[in-house]
């Protein structure tokens, strides 16, 4: 048996009986225990799990013999005689994240002991709802697979993330290829030839800070993606918020101006008309027309097509108006997210997506508005960083995800 069936029919959803039953989950104890506390021994795995040394023995020396589980020296650490430390083996399995951006794709693959491997950034892609942009999509996806630097025998399952209504559970999609009534996790699926889930962008990023970013030891977290659009990314006691539907986090599509803009979601006043990457350019030609100047401009015309992060590249240049645009957005945002501070009282809100690379330009506005809109006494119990991983983020979620969900069949 291989490593990858090994570690598929323990997680399996095979429904077993008896000795066979009892055993499945202890090795399933055995994976997650080394997964959360790292290389222990065999006394250690014994007290944790509360079962025998024999018993602890026999079936650390199975999954050793299936290639899951390896020795990792000696323990240092007690006198005496020094017993075996064991530890998950990193190349016994691999999973891909897959995070679409609107005009480009990043990817990454993540090893057994959580660790990125390998990752291809900015691929060149634009998305739409449309059958030429899923092919175009599915072969980045394959490319990255072919070119690998492991077997893909050994990459186990995937994660696409995407932006709009996801319903991670079903596998469906309701904002990007939903062409027809088969999920989109199965299409992809079919089409690169390992198990795949879909998931929100911004819950995948959520998810990548908290398990490896800026999060410390908070268990209530609010991660916003500020991107073309705006999106919330709700970690509530350490685990994705979903909502009934899987449609929680679209926190863009608030109503908190008092305007006539019409959202792309078909509303007037969203927060995104005013705050996102996509009201940032349109903010930036009205200014122009107005009679503002700036460095994107060549020859006093309008560069064409101007992206966020022409203008973001311009804010770190010192442009003025980009500068000025970039805190008007922050104080807006501020104030968007200072009801969520009020409504959710979280220990930490993580400002992530392509804006944040902005850094304090877009930060200090923030904290500014954050201190003018929201209660004080709840306020003063959050805190505000910036997003450690970047663009990363999304990539590892998206590789963490794939885990988790492939190795929670039937807990």
């Amino acid at each position: 048996m291989t490593t990858q069936e090994s570690i598929f029919e323990i997680f399996s959803e095979e429904n077993l009986a008896g000795v066979a039953y009892k055993n499945k989950s202890l090795k399933r104890s055995i994976i997650d225990h080394l997964d959360q506390a790292g290389n222990t021994t065999i006394t250690d795995l014994t007290v944790a799990l509360n079962i025998s040394v024999p018993k602890t023995t026999s079936l650390i020396n199975e999954l050793v013999t299936d290639g899951i589980v390896k020795e990792y020296g000696k323990d240092d650490s007690k006198g005496g005689r020094r017993a075996s430390m064991y530890g998950l083996v990193a190349e016994s399995g691999f999973f891909i994240g897959v995070d679409i951006k609107n005009f480009h794709v990043n990817l990454g693959l993540l090893n057994f002991k959580k660790e990125l491997v390998n990752s291809e950034m900015h691929v060149p892609f634009t998305l739409a709802n449309t059958p030429e942009s899923f092919k175009d999509l599915i072969q980045v996806i394959l490319h990255f697979i072919n070119n690998a630097p492991v077997d893909k025998k050994k990459i186990f399952a995937a994660c696409l993330n995407l932006s709009g209504r996801i319903n991670s559970e079903k596998g469906y999609s309701y904002s990007y290829f939903h062409f027809n009534e088969e999920p989109l996790s199965q299409i992809v699926e079919n089409a690169i030839g390992i198990k795949t889930f879909v998931e929100n962008d911004s819950r995948a990023m959520a998810y990548g800070e908290f398990y490896n970013g800026t999060v410390h030891d908070e268990k209530n977290v609010l991660f916003l993606n500020l991107d073309y659009g705006i999106g919330l990314g709700i970690m509530i006691d350490g685990k994705i918020y979903r909502g009934k539907s899987g449609f929680s986090g679209e926190f863009g599509h608030i109503p908190i101006f008092s305007n006539e803009l019409i959202c792309h979601c078909g509303k007037k006043g969203c927060l995104e008309t005013e705050a996102s990457g996509q009201a940032l350019i349109r903010l930036f030609k009205e200014r122009i027309e107005q009679g503002h100047t700036s460095s994107l401009l060549k020859d006093k015309k309008m560069p064409p097509n101007l992206r966020v992060a022409d203008i973001i590249q311009a804010t770190l240049n010192e442009d003025v108006l980009c500068i000025e645009l970039i805190a008007e957005l922050g104080e807006k945002i501020g104030r968007g997210i200072s009801v969520l501070i009020n409504l959710f009282n979280p220990e930490l809100v993580i400002i992530g997506g392509i804006l944040a690379d902005t850094g304090d330009y877009i930060r200090l506005p923030i904290r500014s508005a954050l201190n003018k809109y929201s209660l004080s006494l709840v306020n003063n119990d959050t805190q505000l960083r910036m997003s450690k991983l970047h663009e990363e983020a999304g990539v590892i979620g998206g590789c963490l995800i794939a885990r988790h969900n492939l190795l929670s069949f039937n807990k």
